[in-house]
């Protein structure tokens, strides 16, 4: 990710707001702007990295369910 527009970039592919992506990852609005408009600090990229890890997992396990509970009908 370009670290320039990691805000810009991940609000627009997860099309969330300044607030919301700050409630998401523990910091103000008015941080998350700032960095938007500038650099975001190497705490806040790691909170974000942090938070895209989580949803991908949490994707991965929901697909790991979903094919436990498959092979649970396909077994009865």
């Amino acid at each position: 990710m370009n670290d320039e527009n990691i805000i810009k970039k991940v609000c627009k592919e997860l099309n969330l707001t300044y607030k919301q992506l700050g409630e998401l990852i523990g910091y103000s609005e008015s941080a998350v702007k700032n960095a938007g408009s500038g650099e975001a600090s190497e705490p806040m990229k790691k909170a974000i990295e942090l938070y895209l890890e989580n949803l991908e997992l949490k994707d991965k396990l929901k697909v790991l369910d979903d094919l436990s509970n498959i092979l649970k009908e396909l077994t009865k």
